[in-house]
């Protein structure tokens, strides 16, 4: 990993080299980025000072470790992380993936402040309830104030200030993605338990009962046609239903063995559940009798049917179809923004190599010109360059979305093996084979594990089923 530490001191390519620098061309393509610029520099190795948290020794676990490898993040204090600009282009395309599947249920998107007054948390019982996880300031009046871990309180009395509202408006569907504080005693294993992360949070208001169980049956769905895209191995499960309160409550949870949940699963699919519903010791599934397994899980998201419990407090009512005042039936539902970036990492990568879900990898493309001063060097760079060019014009939704490895200085063998670890789904070498007539390339396609022989042609047939965000 020398060359990555490297990596933003190495200048970029000469001017003799025929590959352009990441600028527009005449015709107005985006060009690729130089790897060489990209600025996404090593942490520490587990134990150093100033490096990951906690003492040497502490437990850490694969994705912690693969992101500070990688550069993708930065410890800044205990639980909190700066995101490198690789992590933000990922957490950007998951955001995109959420908007779609939020909209697509007539989710209106707002944003509602981190700084919660305390006034409505004490009205709610949660201001005493949540405990030292919740955390208070007070400003320079002496007034309480709190950094929302959830916004129940801030997005319902949003509601109540509408006086006019009527039932023809609901349901109301009001969701954001913002920054989310919580208190963590110990918090660990990077972006899976941090002070400080990012959240969807969306929260419903129906007018009936019935109404708000159909909204919560419905973003449930959602969870799932969304966890499915990202092809994440996930599960619903019953779950507890905690400070946030309601009656009925679901997470979707990814097996892992450095989760902190412990789940009960049938094999035949009929139930699953956090052990923290069951009363008891419960070690058959209620439907088919089957015998339940154990395993671990990492919550990437929660949702929660409210009822009435926080619009009865905040007097969130609307006008029936008799004009008379009704108190809105709640749900509310979020998804770990970063925590799903870090929970992918950490069940589908290998030991040493990160593995992203297709749909939000940083970047879908690197490109491998020939080491410097080989005979392979002008010409292999060329026809490279061809290959970017005809996707730009055949795929031009991947043309934003390419890096172009120009450590030139370097073997094809070490430059693939960084792309390797770093997780490009797709690298395209220009070996000794593209200086043939026709040039052929080596592709990688990382996520499928396999490598193919190419034309630039076959490489842009390859690509066209790639779905870029």
């Amino acid at each position: 990993m020398e060359a990555l530490v490297r990596r933003c001191r190495l200048p970029v390519l000469g001017a003799h080299q025929p590959i352009r620098p990441r600028h527009s061309s005449a015709l107005g393509r985006p060009r690729w980025l130089l790897l060489s610029q990209l600025f996404q520099p090593l942490s520490l190795p587990v134990g150093s000072e100033g490096g990951w948290e906690g003492r040497p020794g502490e437990p850490t676990c694969r994705s912690q470790r693969l992101m500070l490898q990688g550069g993708l993040i930065h410890p800044a204090s205990p639980g909190c992380y700066c995101y490198l600009p690789p992590t933000v282009r990922a957490m950007e395309k998951l955001v995109r993936v959420i908007d779609e599947e939020m909209q697509a249920l007539g989710g209106q998107k707002l944003n509602l402040p981190s700084l919660s007054s305390a006034e409505p948390w004490r009205a709610s019982g949660r201001w005493d309830q949540m405990g030292p996880e919740l955390f208070r300031l007070l400003d320079r009046h002496n007034h309480s104030y709190c950094l929302g871990p959830t916004h129940e309180e801030a997005v319902t009395e949003l509601v109540a200030s509408q006086s006019n509202l009527s039932y023809k408006q609901l349901p109301l569907r009001l969701y954001q993605v913002t920054r989310k504080f919580r208190d963590e005693p110990k918090p660990r294993f990077g972006l899976l338990r941090s002070r400080e992360f990012y959240m969807k949070d969306m929260y419903t208001f129906d007018a009936s009962e019935e109404a708000a169980r159909h909204t919560y049956d419905q973003v449930c769905d959602a969870y799932c046609r969304l966890l499915s895209r990202l092809g994440l191995p996930f599960v619903k499960v019953r779950a507890a239903t905690g400070s946030i309160g309601g009656t009925t409550s679901h997470e979707f949870q990814l097996p892992a063995d450095v989760g902190e949940d412990r789940l009960v699963l049938c094999p035949e699919g009929h139930f699953a559940a956090n052990v923290e519903t069951l009363n008891g010791e419960q070690t058959s599934c209620p439907t088919c009798r089957e015998r339940l397994t154990e395993t671990k899980g990492i919550e990437v998201g929660h949702t929660f049917f409210l009822g009435t419990k926080y619009s009865s407090v905040s007097n969130a009512v609307f006008s029936s179809p008799e004009n008379k005042p009704q108190l809105a039936q709640m749900g509310c539902y979020g998804l770990g923004v970063t925590r799903i970036l870090a929970a992918s990492i950490e069940v589908l990568s290998t030991e040493d190599s990160i593995r992203w879900p297709s749909l939000i990898a940083p970047y879908q493309l690197c490109f491998i010109p020939p080491k410097r001063g080989s005979k392979e060097e002008e010409e292999g760079a060329a026809q490279l360059e061809q290959v970017y060019d005809h996707l730009a014009s055949a795929l031009p939704h991947l043309a934003g979305d390419s890096v172009l490895d120009d450590r030139t200085q370097l073997t094809i063998g070490k430059r693939l093996k960084d792309a390797n670890k770093l997780g490009y789904p797709y690298v395209v070498i220009a070996g000794k084979r593209a200086c043939e007539d026709p040039p052929v390339f080596e592709v990688w396609n990382q996520n499928a594990g396999e490598v193919l022989f190419l034309t630039k042609e076959g490489i842009a047939e390859l690509l066209s089923k790639v779905q870029v965000l």
